[in-house]
Protein backbone atom coordinates (compact mmCIF):
# COMPACT_ATOMS: atom_id res chain seq x y z
CA UNK A 1 0.00 0.00 0.00
CA UNK A 2 2.59 2.35 0.69
CA UNK A 3 4.64 2.08 -2.25
CA UNK A 4 1.39 2.55 -4.56
CA UNK A 5 1.12 6.26 -2.38
CA UNK A 6 4.56 6.61 -2.99
CA UNK A 7 3.76 5.92 -6.77
CA UNK A 8 0.63 8.32 -6.95
CA UNK A 9 3.12 11.10 -4.68
CA UNK A 10 5.27 11.22 -8.04
CA UNK A 11 3.16 10.44 -10.86
CA UNK A 12 3.27 13.54 -13.67
CA UNK A 13 1.60 12.60 -16.23
CA UNK A 14 -0.96 15.14 -17.61
CA UNK A 15 -4.30 14.18 -19.12
CA UNK A 16 -5.87 16.75 -21.27
CA UNK A 17 -9.57 17.00 -21.73
CA UNK A 18 -10.99 16.58 -25.21
CA UNK A 19 -11.89 19.39 -27.11
CA UNK A 20 -16.19 18.42 -26.94
CA UNK A 21 -15.26 18.43 -22.90
CA UNK A 22 -13.75 21.79 -23.01
CA UNK A 23 -16.26 23.48 -25.03
CA UNK A 24 -18.62 22.45 -22.18
CA UNK A 25 -16.70 23.86 -19.70
CA UNK A 26 -18.56 26.53 -17.24
CA UNK A 27 -14.89 28.39 -17.23
CA UNK A 28 -12.85 27.43 -20.63
CA UNK A 29 -10.55 29.99 -19.38
CA UNK A 30 -8.36 30.32 -15.99
CA UNK A 31 -7.40 34.03 -17.17
CA UNK A 32 -11.42 34.55 -16.89
CA UNK A 33 -10.44 34.49 -13.26
CA UNK A 34 -6.77 35.19 -12.60
CA UNK A 35 -7.21 38.52 -14.69
CA UNK A 36 -10.15 40.39 -11.99
CA UNK A 37 -10.82 37.18 -9.47
CA UNK A 38 -13.68 39.73 -8.08
CA UNK A 39 -15.45 39.73 -11.22
CA UNK A 40 -15.33 36.69 -11.24
CA UNK A 41 -16.54 35.34 -7.82
CA UNK A 42 -19.26 38.90 -8.18
CA UNK A 43 -20.82 36.79 -11.27
CA UNK A 44 -20.91 33.55 -10.14
CA UNK A 45 -22.73 34.96 -7.05
CA UNK A 46 -25.47 36.31 -9.46
CA UNK A 47 -25.92 32.85 -10.53
CA UNK A 48 -27.56 32.14 -6.86
CA UNK A 49 -30.31 32.91 -4.96
CA UNK A 50 -29.99 35.28 -1.83
CA UNK A 51 -32.05 35.48 1.25
CA UNK A 52 -30.27 38.70 2.22
CA UNK A 53 -27.91 40.46 -0.89
CA UNK A 54 -24.34 41.20 0.50
CA UNK A 55 -23.42 44.64 1.29
CA UNK A 56 -19.43 44.41 0.16
CA UNK A 57 -17.83 41.73 -2.14
CA UNK A 58 -14.32 41.32 -0.31
CA UNK A 59 -12.96 42.63 2.63
CA UNK A 60 -8.98 41.68 2.32
CA UNK A 61 -8.05 44.13 5.46
CA UNK A 62 -7.20 40.94 7.60
CA UNK A 63 -5.83 39.20 4.65
CA UNK A 64 -4.94 36.39 4.36
CA UNK A 65 -8.24 36.03 6.33
CA UNK A 66 -10.34 36.94 3.89
CA UNK A 67 -13.89 37.67 4.22
CA UNK A 68 -16.15 37.28 0.66
CA UNK A 69 -20.18 38.22 0.45
CA UNK A 70 -20.16 40.31 3.57
CA UNK A 71 -23.76 40.69 5.14
CA UNK A 72 -25.00 38.26 2.38
CA UNK A 73 -27.24 35.13 3.43
CA UNK A 74 -27.60 32.55 1.94
CA UNK A 75 -28.51 28.38 1.83
CA UNK A 76 -26.80 25.86 0.06
CA UNK A 77 -29.89 23.25 0.25
CA UNK A 78 -32.66 25.84 -0.86
CA UNK A 79 -30.22 26.93 -4.09
CA UNK A 80 -30.10 23.24 -4.66
CA UNK A 81 -33.53 22.25 -4.08
CA UNK A 82 -35.98 24.55 -3.19
CA UNK A 83 -35.59 27.22 -6.26
CA UNK A 84 -35.70 24.29 -8.93
CA UNK A 85 -39.14 23.30 -7.43
CA UNK A 86 -41.07 25.87 -9.22
CA UNK A 87 -39.31 25.54 -12.38
CA UNK A 88 -38.92 23.16 -15.36
CA UNK A 89 -36.68 21.11 -13.25
CA UNK A 90 -39.61 19.63 -10.70
CA UNK A 91 -39.87 16.41 -12.33
CA UNK A 92 -36.32 16.09 -14.14
CA UNK A 93 -34.12 13.56 -12.04
CA UNK A 94 -31.91 14.75 -9.49
CA UNK A 95 -30.48 11.87 -8.10
CA UNK A 96 -29.88 8.64 -10.38
CA UNK A 97 -28.40 5.64 -7.74
CA UNK A 98 -27.74 2.19 -8.92
CA UNK A 99 -25.83 0.23 -5.63
CA UNK A 100 -23.67 -2.34 -5.86
CA UNK A 101 -26.01 -5.22 -5.67
CA UNK A 102 -27.51 -3.62 -8.92
CA UNK A 103 -30.78 -2.22 -6.84
CA UNK A 104 -32.18 1.47 -8.26
CA UNK A 105 -33.20 4.72 -7.26
CA UNK A 106 -33.98 7.29 -9.53
CA UNK A 107 -35.35 11.05 -6.85
CA UNK A 108 -36.54 13.86 -9.16
CA UNK A 109 -35.59 17.31 -7.40
CA UNK A 110 -39.47 17.49 -6.19
CA UNK A 111 -39.15 13.88 -4.44
CA UNK A 112 -35.41 14.83 -3.10
CA UNK A 113 -36.91 18.28 -1.96
CA UNK A 114 -39.70 16.52 -0.05
CA UNK A 115 -37.26 13.60 1.58
CA UNK A 116 -34.57 16.11 2.53
CA UNK A 117 -37.56 18.62 3.92
CA UNK A 118 -39.13 15.53 6.05
CA UNK A 119 -35.06 14.57 7.44
CA UNK A 120 -35.23 17.81 8.43
CA UNK A 121 -38.02 18.11 10.02
CA UNK A 122 -37.55 15.48 12.46
CA UNK A 123 -33.70 16.80 13.22
CA UNK A 124 -35.64 19.57 14.46
CA UNK A 125 -37.67 17.52 16.44
CA UNK A 126 -35.07 16.40 18.36
CA UNK A 127 -33.98 19.82 18.78
CA UNK A 128 -30.97 19.73 16.42
CA UNK A 129 -30.51 23.56 15.96
CA UNK A 130 -27.98 25.24 13.91
CA UNK A 131 -24.49 25.05 14.88
CA UNK A 132 -25.26 21.82 16.49
CA UNK A 133 -23.48 18.62 15.12
CA UNK A 134 -24.58 15.83 13.24
CA UNK A 135 -22.13 12.63 12.11
CA UNK A 136 -22.83 10.76 8.97
CA UNK A 137 -21.29 7.49 8.36
CA UNK A 138 -22.92 6.04 5.53
CA UNK A 139 -21.95 3.69 2.68
CA UNK A 140 -22.96 5.76 -0.84
CA UNK A 141 -26.64 5.27 -0.61
CA UNK A 142 -29.33 8.06 -1.34
CA UNK A 143 -29.94 8.96 2.39
CA UNK A 144 -26.58 10.14 2.04
CA UNK A 145 -27.23 13.30 0.10
CA UNK A 146 -30.77 13.95 2.17
CA UNK A 147 -29.21 13.86 5.48
CA UNK A 148 -26.35 16.33 4.03
CA UNK A 149 -29.06 18.34 2.83
CA UNK A 150 -31.26 18.44 5.79
CA UNK A 151 -28.28 19.19 8.33
CA UNK A 152 -27.51 22.33 5.54
CA UNK A 153 -31.32 23.31 5.46
CA UNK A 154 -31.70 23.88 9.12
CA UNK A 155 -28.12 25.38 10.04
CA UNK A 156 -26.51 22.13 11.30
CA UNK A 157 -23.14 21.10 10.64
CA UNK A 158 -22.61 17.69 8.93
CA UNK A 159 -19.32 15.52 9.64
CA UNK A 160 -18.84 12.95 7.45
CA UNK A 161 -16.77 10.15 8.11
CA UNK A 162 -15.80 7.76 5.09
CA UNK A 163 -17.56 4.20 5.98
CA UNK A 164 -14.44 2.36 5.31
CA UNK A 165 -13.30 3.67 8.97
CA UNK A 166 -13.03 1.82 11.75
CA UNK A 167 -14.68 2.00 14.75
CA UNK A 168 -11.70 3.99 16.01
CA UNK A 169 -11.53 6.36 13.66
CA UNK A 170 -15.37 7.19 13.62
CA UNK A 171 -15.07 7.51 17.50
CA UNK A 172 -12.28 10.34 17.54
CA UNK A 173 -14.52 12.31 14.91
CA UNK A 174 -17.58 12.18 16.68
CA UNK A 175 -15.43 13.22 19.56
CA UNK A 176 -13.77 16.33 18.36
CA UNK A 177 -17.15 17.40 16.76
CA UNK A 178 -19.40 16.65 19.83
CA UNK A 179 -22.02 15.32 17.74
CA UNK A 180 -25.61 14.91 18.69
CA UNK A 181 -27.10 12.95 16.24
CA UNK A 182 -24.98 9.58 14.28
CA UNK A 183 -26.56 8.65 10.79
CA UNK A 184 -25.70 5.19 10.21
CA UNK A 185 -26.82 1.98 8.22
CA UNK A 186 -27.15 -1.97 9.60
CA UNK A 187 -24.17 -2.43 6.77
CA UNK A 188 -22.92 -1.05 3.30
CA UNK A 189 -21.66 -3.21 0.54
CA UNK A 190 -18.62 -2.33 -0.73
CA UNK A 191 -16.31 -5.12 -3.13
CA UNK A 192 -18.79 -8.05 -2.62
CA UNK A 193 -18.43 -7.63 1.28
CA UNK A 194 -20.48 -6.44 3.80
CA UNK A 195 -19.51 -3.48 6.08
CA UNK A 196 -20.75 -3.59 9.48
CA UNK A 197 -21.98 0.12 9.79
CA UNK A 198 -24.23 -0.42 13.04
CA UNK A 199 -21.57 -2.17 14.52
CA UNK A 200 -18.93 0.30 14.22
CA UNK A 201 -20.80 2.62 15.87
CA UNK A 202 -22.12 0.46 18.74
CA UNK A 203 -18.36 0.43 19.12
CA UNK A 204 -17.54 4.35 19.24
CA UNK A 205 -19.91 5.44 21.14
CA UNK A 206 -19.17 2.99 23.78
CA UNK A 207 -18.74 5.63 27.11
CA UNK A 208 -19.62 8.43 24.93
CA UNK A 209 -22.29 10.18 26.38
CA UNK A 210 -23.19 13.50 24.06
CA UNK A 211 -24.75 11.38 20.89
CA UNK A 212 -28.43 11.57 22.13
CA UNK A 213 -29.80 9.40 18.61
CA UNK A 214 -28.23 6.91 16.11
CA UNK A 215 -30.60 6.87 12.82
CA UNK A 216 -29.98 3.73 11.14
CA UNK A 217 -30.67 3.13 7.26
CA UNK A 218 -32.33 -0.81 6.39
CA UNK A 219 -29.62 -1.59 3.50
CA UNK A 220 -28.58 -5.00 4.22
CA UNK A 221 -31.29 -6.59 6.47
CA UNK A 222 -28.39 -8.32 8.45
CA UNK A 223 -29.43 -8.45 11.95
CA UNK A 224 -27.94 -5.80 14.20
CA UNK A 225 -28.43 -4.77 17.92
CA UNK A 226 -30.52 -2.27 19.16
CA UNK A 227 -30.05 0.01 21.40
CA UNK A 228 -33.54 1.39 23.67
CA UNK A 229 -34.05 4.92 23.54
CA UNK A 230 -31.11 5.76 21.16
CA UNK A 231 -31.15 3.75 17.81
CA UNK A 232 -34.22 4.37 15.62
CA UNK A 233 -34.90 3.13 12.15
CA UNK A 234 -34.74 5.95 9.45
CA UNK A 235 -38.08 5.03 7.84
CA UNK A 236 -39.50 5.61 11.65
CA UNK A 237 -37.66 8.26 12.20
CA UNK A 238 -39.12 10.59 9.25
Amino acid sequence: MAEKIESLLKEEGVYHPSDDFREKALVKDESIYSEDYEQFWKRAAEEVDWFEPYSELLDDSGAPFFKWYIGGKINIAYNCLDRHVNSWRKNKAAILWEGENGDRVVLTYYQLYREVNRFANALKGLGVKKGDRVTIYLGMVPEFPIAMLACAKIGAVHSIVFGGFSALALRERIEDSQSKIVITADGSYRRGKVVPLKENVDESLEGIDGVEKVVVVKRTGNEINFVDGRDIWWNDFI
